[in-house]
């Protein structure tokens, strides 16, 4: 290839299927409509007419009494924490592949002044009940106070597991039975809800269901129900008016508010009756990479559960990074192999992988058949290429 055949190559307008988070999910139109024409106040004030109607839907279909709209599902989750974790020498049991102890800049710590102690994590995204009781301390004047016990649903690091009904259950059995806690105070429990209406979707039943046990729960609607901001944290009233102060204190506070909150309440209506859709495509790319049946690259199709797909790197000679890296790079080969999306362009796949043994695929509402049969396409090529390079055995 000429040096100005190669400048031109590279400057093609390439098919981009963005796939690295639900984060990247974008308004919808009827979502831009509702926030142009929103009715607002301050919110400060509790005078946003929009923000307080999006927090009352919420905890509404949560079967909680309660919301309170954040920036962020970090500082939902800070905020439960804080409220739930209010003795200084408190600790909170959490999972090891939680997003809470991994991607949290340890806020509990060096924020609320709180110990995370982990559990390790299953595969399903549950951890050994048998270990929780175990970790809960009590009383002895060395340790710290077991406070709070967190559950991640669906659970990101370990492929958007939906947590079984059976585990959240005995769960919340375990910590109400009598002598568990301290005193008169028993251990409460938050879910990080960021990914919960999908697995209500996977599961079939609704979200006040699943966290009915739960006393707060954080939802984010700027992942796969494509609002561009917030979090809801719901609970009891007496929760909220706690977190109501402190996110005050975290710089929270939001004033006309309701801009943002008119895009949650499309998304509760519009985008959420259709995250089904992305579990179904998910797992349609999931076969298509099970079926190239790879020794080197492959996934556990049984356990594509949501909209979160794990691709195994099994090949010990290739990282994550760079499979991600060559699914993001149209070289001349696939062009000449027909690896194109409209008008003969190329084919890029972004994908999330960090210091893992797999790249992180994730599906959200702008993802449709279109671009899955694209990114399908992309993923034989280089796979095939692999392949290839390392053949079976």
């Amino acid at each position: 290839m000429q040096i100005s055949e190669l400048i031109n190559f590279q400057k093609m307008s390439h098919s981009i299927v963005d796939l690295r988070s639900d984060t990247v999910s974008q308004p919808t139109d009827k979502m831009r409509d509702r926030m142009a024409s929103a009715v607002v106040g301050d919110d400060v004030y509790g005078e946003d007419p929009t923000v307080k109607e999006l927090e009352a839907r919420t905890a509404a279909l949560f079967g909680k009494e309660a919301g309170l709209f954040v920036p962020s599902g970090t500082m939902g989750n800070l905020l439960a924490i804080m409220v739930h974790c209010h003795r200084r020498g408190a600790e909170a049991l959490v999972g090891d592949l939680s997003h809470i102890f991994l991607y949290e800049q340890g806020g509990a710590s060096h924020l609320a002044g709180v110990q995370l102690a982990t559990l390790k994590n299953e595969q399903d995204g549950t951890f050994s009940l048998q270990e929780l009781r175990r970790r809960i301390r009590h009383e002895d004047c060395h340790e710290p106070i077991t406070s709070l016990v967190v559950v991640e649903n669906t659970h990101n690091i370990c492929g958007g597991k939906v947590v079984p009904l059976a585990f959240l259950d005995e769960l919340a059995a375990l910590v109400r039975q009598p002598g568990v806690g301290t005193g008169s105070a028993r251990i409460a429990l938050h879910m990080d809800g960021a990914r919960v209406f999908n697995a209500a979707a996977a599961l079939g039943v609704g979200v006040e269901r699943i966290c009915r046990d739960f006393d707060s729960v954080s939802i984010c609607f700027s992942k796969g129900l494509s609002a561009p901001v917030g979090s809801v944290l719901v609970g009891s009233k007496a929760f909220i008016s706690e977190a109501h102060r402190l996110r005050k204190a975290l710089g929270g506070g939001m004033r006309q508010a309701g801009v943002l909150a008119a895009a949650g309440l499309v998304a509760l209506d519009e985008v959420v009756p259709l995250l089904g859709k992305d579990h179904e495509r998910t797992k349609k790319i999931a076969k298509a990479i099970f079926e190239l049946q790879s020794p080197n690259i492959t996934v556990s199709l049984e356990t594509v559960q949501s909209n979160i797909l794990l691709v195994e790197i099994t090949q010990p000679k290739l990282l994550a990074s760079e499979f991600a890296d060559r699914l993001g790079t149209v070289e001349s080969g696939e062009l000449e192999a027909g690896v194109t999306g409209k008008h003969g362009a190329g084919i890029v796949v972004k994908a999330c992988a960090r210091d893992w043994a797999f790249a992180r695929l994730v599906l959200y509402h702008q993802v449709d058949e279109g671009q899955v049969e694209l990114a399908i396409r992309k993923l034989k090529y280089v796979i095939g290429q692999y392949d290839l390079r390392w053949p079976r055995e």
